[in-house]
């Protein structure tokens, strides 16, 4: 399969829509919060800290990458690279930190036109790439995407061309959230840099959220092979239904965690409350143990691998990750902890 210029240029932009008129209506309702009339960038510099860490985590392990939440935690917090990582991870991660940043911070400076994209791939792809001076430059070869027969446009007047043409498109879009999928599904498509394109568009189509003051992405819980599908179903196929459902469930769980706390109960998470009593004794042995960040790391990981299936694993670790970095002194006494452990755990945890 070749690219098929007439999957983006069918594209009639405030005409043309991924997403149904309901749809937009309700990410509108849940994605607002009360700074939404300030100067764009106000909610996400708000946001800035409990987004950063994971944003960052989220879009890597999309990558394949495997640094766990808390060991994330400790690179951006506390720059301390996880042991026995591959420095392209740890590479990666702090990319993906320095370009969130940079879209946080410039929030009324960025937009879809070639200067934001092309300085977004640059801090995504730096160190990365073969060809240092590849970062933030248009291709200028072929490539092959791997596990697809999918091949993009190989010319370099004609990715050039494309490329303009596409962020004219994005541009002219009037709804964010319009905006957000549609750069998730046609900057992948075109691949216009050597690599790291699909990094490109999970940060891209945050941009149009940040200046909206709308709440941002961070991929929670979007498991890795079923947005490989939704990829490739835009590549192979020039279809976007799964990755249009991969970005409404990705939102809701989004505007779930970052938006305003409204006055109603959700439904209990089944994989929680199958695994309730194993995390509440794992992190009972974490706090009992004084363990700190990379240590709870090691634990959380072995105990996962003799006490969890392998198709559950990668989610219960998370979990427990989450757990233990979501504690504080109003909720430690259901792990069955005394003060006097918990604050002794504090200590260590901090240092």
């Amino acid at each position: 399969m070749g690219y098929d210029r007439n999957f983006p240029d069918a594209y009639r932009p405030n005409e043309t829509f991924y997403l149904s008129t309901e749809e937009r209506a309700e990410l509108r309702e849940i994605g607002k919060p009360e700074t939404a009339d300030q100067p764009a960038g106000t909610y996400a510099k708000k946001l800035l800290n409990r987004l950063l860490i994971p944003l960052a985590w989220n879009s890597s392990r999309l990558e394949g990458n495997t640094y766990s939440l808390l060991e994330t935690h400790r690179l951006i917090e506390s720059s301390e690279e996880a042991e026995g990582k591959d420095r392209l991870e740890t590479q990666m991660i702090l990319n993906h930190k320095e370009a969130i940043e940079l879209l946080v911070d410039s929030a009324e400076d960025i937009g879809f036109g070639r200067h934001t994209i092309l300085n977004l791939h640059a801090v995504l792809a730096d160190g990365l790439l073969p060809d240092p001076a590849a970062a933030g430059r248009l291709r200028h070869m072929g490539i092959g995407i791997g596990g697809s027969v999918y091949h993009p446009l190989e010319v370099p007047q004609l990715i050039e061309e494309r490329f303009d043409r596409l962020l004219a498109s994005a541009t002219a879009i009037d709804d964010p959230f319009e905006q957000a999928l549609f750069a998730m599904a046609q900057l992948p498509y075109l691949q216009p840099f050597d690599d790291v394109n699909k990094r490109v568009s999970r940060l891209a189509a945050n941009i149009p959220l940040i200046k909206a003051n709308l709440v941002p992405l961070s991929f929670d819980d979007v498991a890795p092979d079923i947005y490989i599908e939704a990829v490739l179903g835009v590549y192979e196929l020039n279809r976007i239904e799964l990755l249009r459902d991969v970005f409404l469930w990705a939102y809701r769980r989004s505007a779930a965690r970052y938006g305003a706390v409204r006055q109603s109960l959700g439904e209990p998470d089944p994989f929680r409350m199958q695994h309730r009593a194993a995390l509440r004794d794992l992190v009972g042995r974490v706090i009992r143990g004084h363990m700190d960040k990379r240590q709870a790391s090691i634990h959380v990981r072995d105990w996962a691998v003799g006490h969890v299936s392998e198709a559950d694993r990668g989610r219960f670790q998370r979990l427990a990750e989450e757990e233990l970095l979501s504690l504080h002194e109003g909720n430690f006494a259901r792990y069955r902890v005394t003060p006097a452990e918990f604050s002794a755990w504090r200590q260590a945890w901090r240092n």
